[in-house]
């Protein structure tokens, strides 16, 4: 805890030369760790928080596993347990599976990465002639049945997202979307024109941004403009007074991402599919 060694020196004395600890830990917590000193054993009654005890270990630089704490709630010790395994374990699929792709991408050069983890089983299918819309094309596809596996719990969700936080990068989203592997069926529309339908299967996804810039959106929206004086580029009227004010309207730039992310009522009648 105090050696020149450990992981952000936070221990430091003050202008006395004085160490002051246990900084914003509770006097029941503090008082159930000092049994650790006496005995090698935390028990932990009840009322005290499992989590809190975690952060105090952590910071004590005691060993937290089962062999250390013994508590009646078993949920919530093996929830931190779980943590740490997860953690350990995302460590390795990021350096062995995901690092990999992202710099694939980084060479190409791109600033973001999107990555569907589907199955060892699964497979694409896609009409080259009709391919599925929403941008799927360009989404990076990870074969790994144990990483779809590792993502179906939101808990290991969180320990990912926090791992790559600790790793700089950002804009970092995880979850599950529905991904198309295969066409069903051809339907026919009116005017000879096909439409194909396509099997979508609930996949993880995980996206991030490696760049230093996010949240900020890219395209400007114009709003309506007013002035008072008229271009050459404007017919004149007679009855256009010179004070006249003309409104300028111009429609805002709007991604596609945002169109297809809009609710259903804001869409526009020329938006809305046949």
């Amino acid at each position: 805890m105090f050696g020149p060694g450990r992981e952000y020196n936070f221990t430091r004395p003050n202008e006395k030369g004085e160490y002051e600890i246990a900084e914003g830990i509770s006097s029941a917590v503090f008082r159930t760790v000092l049994d650790y000193y006496k005995t090698g054993i935390i028990n932990c009654p009840d009322g005290i928080s499992i989590p809190d005890l975690r952060d105090t270990c952590d910071y004590l630089c005691i060993n937290f596993d089962f062999n250390t704490i013994k508590c009646q709630d078993l949920s919530a010790l093996l929830h931190e347990l779980s943590n740490d395994g997860a953690h350990k374990q995302f460590d390795s699929y990021l350096e062995e599976l995901i690092l990999p792709i992202m710099v694939d991408s980084a060479r190409k050069g791109e600033r973001e990465c999107h990555i569907v983890v589907l199955t060892d089983e699964d497979t694409v299918d896609w009409d080259e002639d009709h391919p599925p819309p929403m941008g799927e094309e360009y989404s990076q596809i990870l074969y790994s049945s144990k990483l779809y596996r590792f993502f179906k719990y939101i808990e290991n969700r969180d320990v990912a997202k926090a791992v790559l936080k600790e790793r700089g990068l950002k804009n970092i989203r995880i979850g599950i979307e529905g991904y198309p592997t295969c066409k069903e069926k051809v339907k026919r529309r009116p005017g000879g024109r096909s439409e194909v339908i396509y099997n979508y299967v609930q996949r993880p996804f995980i996206q991030m941004s490696w760049e230093k810039e996010e949240g900020k959106s890219r395209h400007v929206d114009f709003q309506c403009v007013r002035s008072k004086s008229l271009t050459n580029l404007v017919t004149v009227g007679d009855d256009v007074s010179e004070d006249h004010e003309v409104l300028m309207h111009h429609p805002p730039q709007v991604d596609e991402l945002d169109r297809l992310n809009a609710p259903f009522s804001q869409m526009v009648v020329n938006d809305l599919p046949d």
